[in-house]
């Protein structure tokens, strides 16, 4: 083991010296000395450690791979390896460069994201996809359009979801997961389609479509309800939720339209 030396008149820096030039808290740099990763090499006549420039080079070669998220083990091994200071310099480049490309990367993508906020972009098929899932099929839109594309309730709904952010269809998408909710909670709880909250469920339901897609009358809204149960797709959608839930909601649309028509 390598005895520190006394002090010299040569520049030579104590703890908190270093701490204050370097940016490096006190107790940082009792870990580094703990490790033998930056150990000073000097002492005062009193015995206080010191670093001398040796120590400040290896130091500042710490924190520069600190910078750039080296674990502290793989800094030690690479200062106490082989390598000249100028290799050791060429690595640092080298990490440095490497960095600054995924920095631009990331500083691209970040911009983008930005510029879509900033003008409240509609959301993009693969955002409803990654949103909805498997929920979410451009061959439902298609037929959709094909089915009810002359339709004013068709025109409406185009109309207003053509604008329609990502923030705005997650918000869609938790209301329309709150309504299948309650439909799911009546439904094991045992109470009738025909129940206070089964018919309050389908009142959210159509309130829920009316609001962000068309206008929708009971009696629309019944014949909505009828299509749960007899296209297969619409009926697997709600049974995945819950086993015999798309007749649940169709018994209960057509119950709180009854309700509605008929006070």
């Amino acid at each position: 083991m390598t005895t520190p030396r006394q002090h010299t008149a040569r520049m030579e820096l104590t703890v908190g010296q270093v701490a204050g030039a370097f940016g490096v808290t006190v107790r940082t740099l009792h870990h580094y000395d703990a490790i033998g990763l930056v150990v000073p090499s000097a002492r005062t006549h009193a015995g206080y450690r010191l670093y001398t420039e040796a120590d400040l080079a290896r130091l500042a070669t710490v924190v520069t791979y600190r910078r750039l998220d080296l674990p502290l083990d793989e800094v030690k091994d690479l200062l106490d390896g082989d390598g000249t200071p100028a290799e050791h310099l060429r690595r640092q480049r080298e990490v440095v460069v490497s960095r600054l490309g995924e920095l631009e990367q990331l500083v691209t993508a970040i911009d983008r994201a930005l510029e879509r906020e900033m003008h409240e972009q509609p959301a993009t098929t693969e955002d409803l996809k990654e949103l909805f899932g498997d929920g979410f099929g451009e061959e439902y839109q298609q037929e959709a359009r094909e089915r009810w594309g002359e339709s004013e309730a068709w025109k409406q709904s185009a109309s207003r979801t053509a604008q329609y952010t990502r923030a705005d269809w997650e918000d869609v998408k938790a209301e329309q997961d709150a309504v299948n909710a309650a439909f799911v909670a009546a439904l094991e709880s045992g109470a009738p389609a025909t129940s206070q909250a089964a018919m309050d469920a389908a009142e959210a339901h159509r309130e829920h479509i009316e609001r962000r897609f068309y206008d929708l009358d009971h009696a629309f809204h019944r014949n909505l309800a009828d299509m749960y149960v007899t296209d297969p797709r619409f009926t697997a959608t709600y049974d995945d939720l819950a086993p015999g839930l798309a007749q649940y909601v169709r018994d209960a649309v057509h119950a709180n339209a009854d309700r509605h028509e008929n006070p």
